[in-house]
């Protein structure tokens, strides 16, 4: 071997350990807030718009104190949700790095450490329901404060317990919709409740179903509960939450219609139509088994969209009495 060939292979070695070297420490360390962020999965962050919901059911949205106490609700119980996130995915680190999809996620692939996943949740979930009994009428505080509990006992061992499951995630966008009333102390109706519980069970069922069907024969299923289901079941779930949200809201509208007014048309009960029309489009995904992430069959769809708009329009016009 010629003293070219022993100098370059002894360069070789020195290089090798250098090109073999985690990310230099600056580089890590600007990973960490990303991966937060990510963690708080800001795409899950359109589901708290439901906090309007009660509000605007009730034609209160644009009273004075609504949008800035509705904005702060936003923000307290989006801190909320990603508090939980941030819990959950620490917790199911070793079970998420064997999924074929979640094992991106930034504290399953090592952006996030473990213990700065569980600080930064645990600093949120305090700091949330601290400021909701600061700025809030105490209804506020006390609903964050049980939605958290519900949700870290739900990542803890609820999301175990057949049925249990569906009606704690459920329980969950329920108090989305509910809480933007109570800020405003906005009386809450009924068949407001129902059409809200039974529409998220539509859609968290759905949602359970087409995670069954994806990930039917295959390995690395993260929700131990999906080999326990079974598709029938799930099917029979969201077909029948479907069934009962299509009814309350019916009732709802029919029961305001009949309420004196003086609009060009019966808005409210006109609205039944584009409801119907929005939850069999968004049936066609679940049936398929591709409504595995709701905010992107909602998003993503223009027909839906379009509906969605329509659907909008009616009732703020039933809202203003138009």
């Amino acid at each position: 071997m010629t003293d070219t060939a022993v100098t370059d292979t002894a360069v070789l070695r020195q290089r090798a350990p250098e090109q073999q070297r985690e990310p230099d420490p600056p580089r890590r360390a600007r990973r960490v807030p990303a991966g937060l962020l990510r963690t708080a999965r800001p795409r899950q962050w359109v589901k708290n718009v439901l906090v309007v919901a009660a509000p605007a059911a009730a034609g209160e949205l644009f009273s004075a104190p609504a949008p800035a106490r509705l904005a702060l609700v936003f923000v307290l119980f989006t801190a909320c949700a990603a508090a939980v996130y941030l819990v959950n995915d620490a917790r199911d680190a070793e079970a998420d790095r064997a999924h074929p999809v979640k094992r991106h996620r930034p504290v399953a692939a090592g952006d996030v450490p473990v213990p700065l996943a569980y600080a930064a949740g645990g600093a949120l979930g305090v700091l949330a329901p601290v400021l909701a009994a600061w700025l809030c009428p105490a209804p506020v505080a006390v609903l964050l404060t049980a939605y958290l509990a519900m949700q870290l006992a739900y990542c803890v061992s609820l999301k175990h317990v057949l049925v249990v499951d569906l009606a704690v995630v459920t329980t969950g966008f329920l108090m989305r919709a509910m809480i933007g009333g109570l800020a405003l102390g906005i009386p809450l109706s009924r068949w407001f409740l129902i059409t809200t519980g039974f529409g998220a069970l539509f859609m968290v069922a759905a949602k359970r179903y087409s995670e069954a069907v994806q990930m039917a024969g295959k390995d690395g299923a993260t929700r131990a509960l999906l080999t326990e289901y079974t598709t029938g079941y799930l099917r029979f779930v969201w077909q029948l939450a479907a069934g009962v949200a299509v009814l309350g809201y019916c009732l709802w509208a029919m029961e305001e219609g009949g309420v004196p007014h003086t609009s060009v048309l019966p808005w409210r009960q006109l609205s039944v139509i584009p409801f119907v029309l929005a939850v069999l489009r968004y049936a066609v995904f679940a049936d398929r088994g591709t409504a595995g992430e709701p905010e992107d069959v909602v998003l993503r769809d223009r027909a839906l969209a379009l509906i969605g708009v329509v659907w909008l329009a009616m009732y703020g016009l039933a809202v203003a009495n138009w």
